[in-house]
């Protein structure tokens, strides 16, 4: 109840967990940054050592003084161990690798322990998503975390807020803080299967271009041209007439395909004619297409390869968004 308060105040929430997300470069867990409360069963310890007091003050009893006492104290130092185990720790942010619509998200968390000593027993939760992992660091060590959460929404995805937790050694303590870096992953439209655009069909779904330079047939000379490979220049041609010739060769056409936005049935909706043309674009590059993509007021020309594929899919994902950058 408290949580779903503070998700609808955040000015207020930013304010109790003393900062202002995203949080830019690495975040150190100061200690006036690090909460720290009784568990249920610290609760329950606290009442029986309440218990043995009053009955040591009745009877008088000295071992019941002892007693009380000695496990006050071991409480009070498990206490200071649970902060410490928590304080001090430096969170950055790695790095997500781009995702599909429906898949999760894989966000990478570096966590420092900047210490002489361990930190076992962390609890590292995504708040939004209620993914966790429990980590170790070592003394002076670095700890990779990878929190998974569902992609939704096309576009960047925040990594919204991350919870570190601890009840080490004791387990009657918790001690806990919220960390929020600076880190988003970028999500493409979910693809739709659907076969590419057939090469007769310009007026439909796209347009075919034929390249008939290669590299395989010989098909006649030319002038010689300084970008020209010497392994292609006609040396013997060059002996006869004193002038600089190239050789030409023909190969096996490659098809020059556009995914224009503008071809799509115009019943299908935006989000819709995006996953259509995420799945075109992939298909295109299993084929080892050279393939185009126009959509309203982007136009990324003919390419291939994992560079163009990406440009494609980031220009899909950030279709309509306010900005190009998370």
């Amino acid at each position: 109840m408290i949580g779903a308060f503070l998700d609808r105040h955040p000015r207020l929430a930013n304010r109790l967990y003393g900062f202002t997300p995203p949080e830019r470069g690495t975040v150190v867990l100061v200690h006036r940054r690090v909460y720290i409360v009784p568990t249920r069963l610290g609760w329950l310890f606290g009442a029986t050592l309440l218990v043995l007091l009053v009955g040591s003050i009745n009877y008088a009893l000295s071992l019941g003084f002892a007693l009380t006492f000695m496990l006050g104290g071991m409480a009070l130092a498990g206490m200071v161990h649970t902060a410490r185990n928590l304080a001090r720790i430096a969170v950055s942010a790695g790095r997500c690798e781009p995702v599909f619509v429906g898949d999760p998200a894989q966000f990478r968390l570096h966590l420092q322990g900047r210490s002489a000593f361990d930190r076992p027993s962390l609890l590292v939760r995504h708040v939004g998503s209620g993914s966790q992992l429990v980590v170790d660091i070592g003394p002076a060590a670095e700890t990779q975390v990878v929190l998974a959460a569902p992609a939704t929404r096309r576009g960047w995805m925040p990594i919204g807020r991350v919870m570190l937790e601890t009840r080490f050694p004791l387990g009657i303590f918790r001690a806990w803080s919220y960390v929020e870096p600076e880190l988003s992953c970028l999500v493409y439209p979910r693809p739709e299967r659907s076969p590419l655009p057939p090469p007769s069909a310009e007026a439909a779904n796209g347009a075919l271009a034929l390249q008939t330079p290669g590299n395989e047939d010989f098909s006649g000379l030319r002038g010689y041209q300084l970008s020209d490979s010497p392994r292609h220049v006609a040396w013997k041609a060059v002996a006869r007439s004193d002038k600089m010739l190239t050789k030409q060769f023909t190969g096996e056409a490659s098809a020059e395909l556009w995914l224009d936005w503008q071809l799509l049935p115009g019943a299908l909706g935006v989000e819709q004619r995006l996953s259509r043309l995420a799945g075109w674009v992939l298909a295109a590059e299993r084929a080892g297409a050279h393939y185009g993509l126009r959509l309203p007021g982007l136009e990324l020309p003919p390419a291939r390869g994992p560079a163009h594929r990406a440009a494609c899919l980031k220009a899909l994902a950030l279709h309509g968004a306010e900005g190009g950058a998370p």
